[in-house]
């Protein structure tokens, strides 16, 4: 039985760590393709690759539709998170630096654990919101650092805009809304169910994009559509489905806190991909941005191991008796 647990464990965690590691990823990939493709065009061509990949997955599995509970979960997930998620993103990326942008999307735990505590009757233990906090001001200082660093570095050659941090501020929100939305959906369908309908929605609310993703598709250059359909398949087909893999498994709040580490990994894949040198107060937020994920994880590793031992203890106490 704790084998057993410990296995689960050790996928969720596998999981949590893929997803975070390819979200980041996409923040330098929309930044490189966002020269090329519009925001909705991008947002069309990432779902649709993501959903070719998603559906083959679905077939292979024989997994078919959802049930009918899981519906109302997957068509909010699809319309908010997956299309309007997405179209925001990419604007706000044209605006903003991709580190700016990674700390604006990180309010979106906040609002998720709030959300789920709200709606979905999630506790908020101490140790996640401290967490949260400590998580929240190391975004605050990498995107304060990069926001200095990086003047000029907009699409439009100006410095951080009002629009741009609105527009990712709204992405931010769309995340929450779409994350919280999934979580009563997983008690009904698969993850990969539930992660292929949402990507199938959102990429029918992206369709009136069509013709702008046709035209520009034939002058970008072979890198930008390269990054667009890494895109699709990595951040969007793979690791939205871990995602909804470790959030059937994992409290909405938690999983939210999690991706407080993705600030500091954008900040080292900017460095490494788009030439943007991470200061010291920068490496900073990013060492704050893990401290806190630490943090809000360490109680559920502590009650998980009090809950692999119980069954031990039980039986032993019975045996004895």
């Amino acid at each position: 039985m704790s084998s057993r647990t410990s296995r689960a464990g050790l996928l969720t965690v596998g999981a949590v760590s893929f997803t975070v590691l390819a979200w980041a990823s996409a923040f330098v990939a929309i930044r490189s393709a966002g020269g090329a493709y519009s925001p909705g065009a991008l947002a069309l061509g990432r779902l649709l690759a993501a959903s070719v990949v998603l559906v083959v997955l679905v077939l292979v599995r024989g997994e078919g539709l959802p049930p009918r509970g899981a519906w109302r979960g997957i068509v909010v997930s699809g319309l908010v998170w997956f299309a309007g998620y997405m179209v925001a993103l990419n604007w706000g990326e044209r605006l903003v630096d991709a580190g700016t942008a990674a700390l604006l999307v990180n309010v979106g735990p906040i609002l998720m654990a709030l959300l789920a505590a709200r709606l979905l009757g999630e506790a908020l233990p101490p140790r996640l919101l401290a967490g949260m906090a400590v998580s929240f001001a190391g975004a605050v200082v990498v995107g304060l650092s990069m926001s200095a660093g990086s003047a000029g570095s907009s699409r439009d050659g100006g410095s951080t805009s009002l629009l741009g941090v609105v527009l990712c501020l709204l992405a931010a929100v769309a995340y929450a809304v779409g994350v919280v939305a999934q979580k009563p959906a997983l008690s009904h369908g698969s993850p990969l169910q539930v992660t292929a309908f949402s990507c199938l929605i959102g990429t029918v609310a992206c369709l009136p994009f069509s013709g702008q993703l046709f035209s520009e598709v034939a002058d970008a250059p072979a890198s930008a559509t390269l990054n667009m359909l890494y895109l699709g398949v990595v951040p969007t087909a793979l690791a939205f489905t871990t995602w909804t893999y470790a959030l059937a498994r994992t409290p909405a709040g938690k999983m939210g806190a999690t991706t407080y580490a993705v600030p500091a990994i954008v900040v080292l894949l900017s460095w490494l991909f788009l030439d943007e040198v991470p200061g010291w107060l920068t490496l900073l937020g990013g060492v704050l941005c893990l401290a806190g994920v630490a943090v809000s994880r360490s109680r559920a590793r502590a009650a998980s191991r009090v809950v692999a031992t119980a069954p031990v203890q039980e039986e032993s106490t019975t045996t004895g008796s």
